[in-house]
């Protein structure tokens, strides 16, 4: 089976050959956050994880707090369903779940994405790890890792991908969160972490795996 890694180049050198002018205004734009360190104000290895409070997709309200009481959590941030490297990234990490559940941590996910009803509470109750609503992006600005998206690429939203934001969103249009992941111990201490302003890249299962073996 191929590595996160491999299926992500993947999916932008097909980005590439499809739209190369498009992807060329990505590259543009993330060197350009890069060059402003958007990312860098992230909470880091070491630090106290901000507690939260989010509702999953039936409204039901979480708090870190208690999901760390079961023991280590993981929490990623990734920008929607409608996100195709979102989508490999969480069918790679559904991939691993057994492991990390055998290391005794869960996995939490945390979107934009308003809970919109369309997932029944049998569908919830079966789902292999926590999704979590984030509509404003205040959990994210709380651990560094909000960004407001370049023009480039609302636009391509918006025209191209005929997305709605502002819907999906529930009045957010333009923050996004960075795609990052956080281990955090049952103490709620960081103790791992992966941040790239590239929302092309991702943190690989393995190298997640890896961290959970040592922190245990």
């Amino acid at each position: 089976m191929k590595s996160l890694r491999e299926q992500t180049i993947a999916k932008v050198e097909q980005g590439r050959q499809a739209n190369p002018n498009f992807m060329k205004s990505v590259d543009d734009a993330i060197n350009e956050a890069k060059k402003f360190q958007q990312g860098a104000n992230a909470i880091n290895i070491g630090q106290s994880a901000p507690n939260f409070e989010l509702p999953d997709p039936l409204g039901k309200p979480y708090t870190l707090s208690n999901v760390l009481s079961q023991g280590p959590v993981i929490v990623t941030f990734y920008r929607g369903s409608w996100c195709p490297y979102c989508n490999l990234q969480l069918r790679a990490l559904q991939s691993q779940l057994d492991e990390i559940h055998a290391l005794g941590a869960k996995l939490v996910a945390i979107s934009p994405e308003v809970p919109d009803g369309s997932l029944t509470n049998s569908e919830i109750r079966d789902m292999d790890f926590i999704v979590l609503s984030d509509q404003d992006a205040h959990v994210a600005e709380l651990y560094g890792v909000s960004w407001e998206v370049p023009e480039v690429l609302l636009t391509h939203m918006k025209v191209d991908r005929q997305l709605d934001l502002e819907t999906i969103n529930n009045g957010n249009s333009s923050i996004l969160p960075i795609p990052a992941t956080f281990i955090i111990n049952p103490e709620g201490i960081v103790t791992w972490r992966y941040v790239d302003v590239d929302y092309r890249t991702r943190s690989e299962p393995d190298d997640i795996i890896n961290a959970l073996k040592k922190l245990l």
